[in-house]
């Protein structure tokens, strides 16, 4: 009888049962899956902006291997999620931008997919602690010697260098899909 209320308190505790709500990738800066955008890009505009009174500013660049691969037929949308909530998505070879609050974020991307494997194999994430009245730059990089989405980085720019890959690149507009 002990040896039974034993097993069913150690299973019960939080500490031993698994959460299957967790995820590993909210926990990242992720989004939901679920969550797919329509994408435009704008290859003739550049738009940049100063940050809101009291936020900061985070721009996203798209520089991985599918952003400059050869041949270039559907590559899906990359989604960039901040704290658990995707803000938007970038299509072939674009960048957009979004306010943040001041304090510590984590920043994540991944491939806009319904299978699982692609998102989990694509996804990639930082963190950074944003200050009121600044800007910050990533960039999707795939490390020397990787062509694929499993080798996808996702690393901060110097401001300079990413005014260099913002005017060679289009601007992101998207919308959740319905």
């Amino acid at each position: 009888m002990h040896r039974t209320a034993l097993i069913a308190l150690l299973f019960a505790s939080p500490a031993f049962a698994q959460d299957s709500a967790v995820n590993p990738l909210a926990a990242a800066g992720c989004g939901a899956n679920e969550i797919h955008f329509d994408v435009k890009t704008d290859k003739k505009q550049h738009p940049t902006a100063q940050p809101d009174a009291g936020k900061a500013l985070v721009y996203v660049i798209g520089a991985a291997w599918p952003d400059y691969a050869e041949v270039h037929i559907g590559t899906p949308p990359t989604r960039f999620g901040i704290d658990g909530t995707w803000v938007g998505a970038n299509g072939y070879r674009s960048y957009f931008f979004f306010p943040v609050e001041p304090g510590d974020h984590r920043l994540c991307t991944s491939a806009q997919s319904k299978f699982e494997r692609v998102v989990k194999s694509s996804a990639a994430a930082t963190s950074f602690t944003a200050e009121a009245g600044k800007t910050y730059y990533f960039l999707t990089k795939t490390p020397a010697g990787q062509n694929s989405y499993g080798g996808i980085k996702l690393v901060s720019v110097d401001p300079a260098e990413a005014q260099v890959l913002i005017a060679a690149t289009a601007f992101s507009t998207f919308r959740p899909k319905k």
